[in-house]
């Protein structure tokens, strides 16, 4: 397509070709999950660019080897479920799933125009691969955990993986979340904060401080730990040992860059509601090394 990227293969090939490097797998796979979207965002003139390009890393690792879902089978029942708390990073989910190969990426162009199903905010309506709607903020802990707790009544085998951010963890109800989690041993769950320091008007440390951030999940009876939401190898190596503690929900503290990869948006307050136009939008695809 015109301006497009080619998809990924579908399920073998999102878990790595024999002797490919699956590190280099992975950062091909946010590198192209980056430009579509900016092509996207830039198309619909949509916001939150910079909250995808934070998270874009971790929905490689999570996409491209971790979880455990079927695009030919979306509602397979031992599937992992995803739940995007964070749900106005839609662009970035949407990108990861139509690589992944559950939609064409062809579609992706669609986002957020007249009449199209990708929402701004991520929908489930009519999107393989979506487990529901979000993006009202602090709803999606409380959502995976009901998802968890469902899992373990039922016998099934099946993890839940939330991707939060830190701005929506100035809020109650992700701690109410976190408390019921705990209590309930709920160690299929795993919760993963976007920790780029800037929320909707400003830095988190301005608007609400969090800090110490990492031991207030500690002492809600978490597993949690931090890394460097942009490497790779170490995502994956949290990611992939899991439940990090039997007995007890696992929480990755992602430490990560807003706007990452376009340098005239990386750390940048502007960038979450502003969308690429113009010279700003064919000088992010360069930077990205996408076409415009």
């Amino acid at each position: 397509m015109a301006g497009g990227e080619k998809t990924v293969a579908a399920t073998a090939g999102a878990r790595g070709r024999e002797g490919e490097d699956p590190v280099a797998a992975l950062r091909e796979l946010a590198r192209r999950i980056r430009c579509h979207a900016v092509r996207m965002t830039s198309l619909g003139r949509s916001s939150h660019i910079g909250s995808v390009l934070s998270a874009a890393d971790i929905l490689a690792v999570l996409y491209g080897r971790v979880l455990r879902v079927d695009p030919e089978n979306p509602a397979w029942g031992e599937r992992d479920r995803f739940i995007l708390s964070k749900g106005h990073a839609g662009a970035g989910v949407y990108a990861a799933l139509a690589e992944r190969g559950f939609f064409p990426v062809a579609k992706l162009l669609t986002h957020y125009q007249d009449g199209s199903d990708l929402c701004g905010h991520v929908s489930h309506r009519g999107i393989p691969g979506v487990e529901v709607s979000t993006g009202s903020l602090g709803h999606g802990l409380s959502i995976a955990a009901g998802m968890a707790l469902s899992a373990r009544l039922d016998g099934q085998p099946h993890r839940v993986f939330a991707l939060l951010s830190d701005g929506e963890c100035d809020e109650g109800s992700t701690w109410e979340a976190a408390l019921f989690a705990s209590h309930n041993k709920l160690d299929n769950l795993v919760a993963i904060v976007d920790y780029n320091g800037i929320q909707s008007l400003a830095r988190v440390s301005e608007v609400l401080e969090l800090e110490p951030f990492l031991d207030k999940w500690v002492s809600f009876g978490w597993s949690a730990h931090e890394v460097d939401g942009h490497d790779h190898a170490g995502l994956l190596a949290s990611l992939t040992r899991l439940p990090a503690c039997p007995g007890r929900p696992t929480c990755v503290v992602a430490r990560t860059v807003k706007g990452k990869g376009v340098s005239f948006m990386e750390g940048q307050v502007l960038w979450h509601y502003r969308s690429p136009r113009g010279a700003e939008y064919e000088a992010a695809m360069r930077e990205l090394g996408g076409e415009p």
